[in-house]
């Protein structure tokens, strides 16, 4: 049994979030857009069931033009001469270079945050190791900034990142035991009161305190109140039609030197990552005539990349490994590598070819960066033509600027 331990930390959400502050609350919400599809989003030209043009945004702890699935509507939103683009960033990313005004913010040893456990039971205060660097300013005083300059009075809007983070926690809660915001910046960090084996005994927040493995709740929504197997939209099992014309299948692993599209602008991260691989099983490599490190390309419906091939018995037969891709990636170039011909506009991003298929909403989950890093597809596999080689190669140096 896999426990993760990311839901014990108490967070406020309520005291963080303060949804009471929404016009209509609880019964009116505001638009919500699902980056995954921000590439249609800022396309669409605004109606009923939309609601209005976007004319406007700030992007801050994201990257969507190198993370986000079907870049090259992406892009060609964030190119848009009539959208007002504002990025908070610490270096000049693909998001950036579209922006309007980029305003330089804090990096974690210069401003004071909370972690809560990620992989262990431990919560930690994140005390600023340095003053600000130049201009730059927290996320949070660039947003009290921005209420101040709108002409805003709420209280909330201003209250300092001090008080933030001494309401993020429910202080009562027994994992918490004694303890406050003063115990915990004076440590810097505090275990939460949780045995080494929680559940041993029950004790599963759940109202029966035990697994449950058939749910009551679900049935009075009327749902099946027992565990069942849902297919991944595109596999064998789930669309053999498709499969058929795309028999092999992909997850791809984060790189290890990088968290998604974070420090990819390091060079020694860069140098140690190299270039980005494909992992494939030699029954599958032999079968497609393809050696350890060819060129090959990888394509289906919705996009296409080119990555050099690494034959393995680290992979599955059928099932492929694309490691040491994230998002943008190492070189600059792969985000706008060829296709089919040199200059032809491919994104080159593992988030294109596995995206699923829709606009917005549930049905659009898979890319790397998103909810789940280690995203599945399916997919063909050809190997390159000297002619396609060398074109690919020439592309390469014509667009390998990186940052």
């Amino acid at each position: 049994m896999l426990l993760s331990s990311s839901g014990w930390t108490p967070i406020d959400g309520s005291a963080l979030e303060r949804p009471d502050l929404l016009p209509g609350w609880p019964s009116k919400l505001p638009r919500a857009i699902n980056m995954n599809a921000i590439g249609d989003a800022l396309l669409h030209s605004g109606d009923k069931a939309f609601g209005p043009k976007i004319e406007a945004l700030i992007v801050y702890n994201s990257n969507p033009v190198a993370v986000a699935p079907d870049s090259a509507k992406v892009a060609a939103g964030f190119a848009r001469e009539d959208l007002f683009t504002i990025v908070l960033e610490h270096v000049q990313t693909d998001t950036a270079d579209y922006a309007d005004l980029v305003f330089p913010v804090t990096t974690q040893l210069e401003h004071l945050d909370v972690h809560k456990s990620y992989g262990h039971t431990h919560m930690m205060a994140n005390l600023p190791a340095i003053s600000p660097v130049g201009e730059a300013r927290p996320n949070t005083e660039i947003f009290r900034g921005l209420a101040r300059a709108m002409g805003l009075v709420e209280p909330a809007l201003f209250e300092t990142d001090e008080q933030i983070a001494s309401m993020a926690f429910r202080w009562n809660d027994a994992t918490l035991e004694g303890e406050n915001w003063n115990t915990l910046k004076t440590s810097g960090w505090l275990k939460l009161k949780i045995a080494e084996a929680p559940l041993a005994e029950g004790g599963f927040r759940t109202p029966s305190g035990k697994c449950e493995f058939y749910s009551e709740r679900l049935k009075r929504e009327g749902l099946d109140p027992l565990p069942d197997y849902l297919p991944p939209y595109e596999s064998a099992d789930g669309s053999p039609e498709l499969a058929a014309r795309y028999p092999l299948a992909m997850i791809s692993p984060p790189a290890r030197n990088f968290l998604n599209s974070s420090f990819v602008n390091i060079e020694s991260l860069r140098a140690a990552e190299r270039e980005p691989h494909l992992d494939i099983h030699p029954v599958d490599a032999q079968a497609r005539g393809i050696a350890d490190g060819a060129p090959v390309r990888i394509f289906n419906d919705r996009g296409s990349m080119q990555v050099r091939a690494r034959v393995t018995e680290r992979a599955r037969g059928r099932r492929r490994r694309l490691v040491d891709l994230v998002e943008e990636a190492v070189p600059r170039w792969l985000q706008h590598q060829s296709g089919d011909e040199p200059g032809a506009h491919r994104s080159g991003k593992i988030g294109d070819v596995l995206r699923l298929p829709g606009g917005s909403g549930a049905d659009a989950l898979m890319a790397p960066g998103s909810a789940d890093s280690n995203a599945s597809g399916i997919w063909r596999l050809t190997q390159l033509s000297e002619a396609e080689r060398e074109a690919r190669i020439q592309f390469q140096h014509d667009h390998s600027k990186i940052i």
